[in-house]
């Protein structure tokens, strides 16, 4: 059976597109056959990330209008097999959006797709709420920031109250927290909420931390998912997030600054 996964936040800029590039990735590496949908219509970043903005021709709102088949809006990812992008619109505006066209798309999608990925855009307007309201589960991506925590918190409400599965009564959506852009030494200064911090806030089940990197931002710019970025953390840590969603218990890496040794430090090294 197909699952939905939303990667959402209440917060902007915190990683949700990146995440939902290098995740929807990482599952189709797998071997599973996976969809990353952009919900973030009117400003379209995911199609940029993965490396296919010039293949766009129709996106998921000449689909709901009827204008296109979803097949021909589909694009398929030109270094993975398994995954394939529906763009949002840059021209629409968001409530161009609305539920029953995406519950359309995604029960077409279901019938050939292992994982359906929803990129939320940020804040709880209505394309964030589309995109929550069919999910099965959540990556709930947060900056290890005040503001960034409680703007989840209040998502987490949303996901418990407002949901498909909250409004049928079912089982309630399954919540996964991804701390991003995360610095251990600057959590040690106190100028970070830590880990457990952000754990005691929402506690719900951490999937991942991601570090702070500058090849994040570069591959942004090259149109690669950072999943792809050879011998850096941040790959690393995003391999472990798909590793511990499909089931494996894996050593949470990345929380813990990295001790300096004594000529390092002589030398000046911090």
């Amino acid at each position: 059976m197909a699952k939905v996964i939303v990667v959402t936040s209440g917060k902007g800029g915190v990683g949700k597109t990146t995440t939902s590039a290098s995740f929807s990735t990482g599952l189709a590496m797998r071997g599973n056959k996976t969809v990353v949908i952009d919900f973030d219509v009117g400003l379209r970043n995911l199609d940029l990330i993965m490396g296919c903005e010039r293949r766009v021709v129709y996106d998921i709102i000449n689909v709901i209008n009827g204008e296109v088949s979803l097949k021909q809006a589909l694009i398929k990812d030109k270094s993975c097999d398994n995954l394939y992008i529906l763009p949002a619109s840059q021209t629409r505006d968001k409530d161009a959006l609305n539920l029953e066209g995406v519950e359309r798309i995604l029960d077409e999608l279901k019938l050939t797709f292992d994982f359906i990925v929803c990129d939320s855009p940020a804040g709880i307007e209505s394309g964030a709420f589309t995109a929550m309201y069919f999910a099965d589960e959540a990556l709930v991506v947060t900056n290890p920031e005040v503001s960034s925590v409680r703007d989840s918190d209040r998502i987490l409400g949303i996901l418990a109250a407002k949901s498909k599965r909250a409004v049928d009564g079912l089982e309630p959506v399954k919540e996964h927290l991804l701390v991003t852009r995360y610095d251990p030494r600057r959590v040690n200064t106190g100028a970070m909420l830590s880990v457990t911090d952000i754990q005691e806030i929402l506690r719900i089940p951490l999937l991942g931390v991601i570090p702070e990197s500058e090849s994040v931002l570069q591959a942004s710019n090259s149109g690669t998912p950072a999943i792809h970025i050879e011998k850096s953390d941040v790959a690393e840590a995003y391999r472990d997030v798909v590793g511990r969603f499909m089931g494996e218990e894996l050593p949470m890496r990345f929380i813990n600054a990295e001790k300096v040794g004594f000529f390092k430090r002589l030398l000046g090294g911090h």
